[in-house]
């Protein structure tokens, strides 16, 4: 406990990092809580207060607080409702690139062989294709849905982790701690998951941190594109579609979500500079 306060005190020194985690930490709590402290119902209707601007009164008696679309549906409720996406979609396509990826550097690292030159040619291939194009090709194959969203950036994103790790592990691997492991007879599965795993984990957490923007911008562009979730749910990238046709008489539409994609994006890596300025050795001794 001691350890994480101190943690926590050190991540504080920075006012830029702090503000960024107050960002993190709203579009979480929007996205876990949103669905009960919208104020208008996300897919109801209603032509007759289409395009309404940002504090317009709603027919019921409310209070529209960043207006409405072109079918007279509430931004701020589709905008809430869209951060559980962005972050759904962010946070599980990371942990899948994370999982992919650890295991081929790490496995690569330790067997620089026969295997490590059979992954990193695996990891070479996948550098040489465009991502987006890799993207949107799988997506129109496959269909608009989010599982297949989280599949297809988290298969495709892994590389980073891969070579990161692998090039960690090269240097581990040579270290007395795990000379000795290997001397005493332990098995290859105990080395790699007991030593070498613990010890690439700060390179790891800052990678999936900075990672989570990354891929919050790539759903963001594949729902503009059409080729994200259904069109049925709200989703940012989506809602800046929507949008552009009506930006010239009703802004509010595409620039809100628009911003919105851009502070979360900043707030994320804010605190993935900071964590990687903790987590950095050679940061740490010049910061202490």
């Amino acid at each position: 406990m001691q350890g994480f306060l101190a943690f926590l005190r050190r991540f504080a020194r920075s006012k830029l990092a702090l503000f960024g985690l107050v960002i993190v930490a709203i579009v979480v709590f929007a996205a876990v809580f949103g669905r009960w402290l919208v104020p208008f119902d996300p897919f109801a209707q209603n032509i007759l207060g289409r395009l309404k601007p940002p504090f317009s009164e709603a027919r019921n008696g409310g209070i529209h607080l960043l207006g409405t679309e072109a079918l007279g549906r509430d931004v701020f409720s589709r905008l809430v409702i869209g951060a559980q996406v962005s972050l759904l979609v962010g946070v599980a396509s990371v942990a899948l690139s994370s999982v992919v990826g650890i295991t081929m550097g790490i496995l690569a690292g330790y067997e620089d062989k026969y295997l490590g030159r059979i992954l990193m040619g695996i990891t070479d291939v996948q550098l040489a294709i465009p991502f987006l194009v890799l993207a949107l090709a799988v997506v129109a194959v496959l269909g608009p849905s989010l599982f297949n969203l989280i599949m297809v950036l988290g298969l495709t994103n892994w590389v980073q982790y891969a070579r990161v790790v692998r090039a960690e592990c090269l240097v581990l691997r040579e270290r007395e701690y795990v000379q000795a492991a290997r001397a005493l007879g332990a098995s290859t599965p105990r080395i790699l998951f007991r030593h070498l795993l613990p010890n690439v984990m700060s390179s790891v957490i800052v990678i999936s941190s900075l990672l989570v923007a990354k891929m919050i911008l790539f759903e963001s562009s594949l729902s503009f594109l059409g080729l994200g979730v259904p069109p049925s749910t709200p989703t940012w990238g989506a809602m800046i579609a929507e949008g552009r046709n009506y930006i010239a008489n009703a802004w509010w539409v595409a620039a809100i979500p628009g911003f919105a994609i851009f502070i979360t994006v900043i707030g994320i890596n804010l605190v993935g500079d900071r964590l990687r300025d903790m987590l950095d050795p050679r940061l740490k001794q010049v910061e202490n």
